[in-house]
């Protein structure tokens, strides 16, 4: 396997990436490679199980109707 050194990483990008590999029980080199991943092999979406998660989604909030003025509050306020 190849090895890549990644130098003058700020400090803030280091410590979320720090924060984000704890979170997952990954080590950071770990927690790259996956960034990596996720961001240079591209993954073919299925539509069926697209479509399916989004009907499931609608029937979780089909008893939760708002207003365009509340759903527009809310973002304002940052609350979406």
């Amino acid at each position: 396997m190849a090895t890549v050194t990644v130098k003058n990483i700020p400090n803030e990008l280091y410590d979320r990436l720090k924060s984000v590999a704890e979170i997952n029980r990954r080590s950071i080199n770990s927690e790259i490679i996956m960034c990596i991943e996720n961001t240079v092999i591209s993954r073919r979406i299925n539509l069926d199980e697209a479509l399916e998660n989004a009907r499931q989604l609608r029937q979780l909030t089909a008893g939760h109707l708002i207003s365009d003025e509340e759903f527009n509050k809310a973002k304002t306020e940052g609350r979406l």
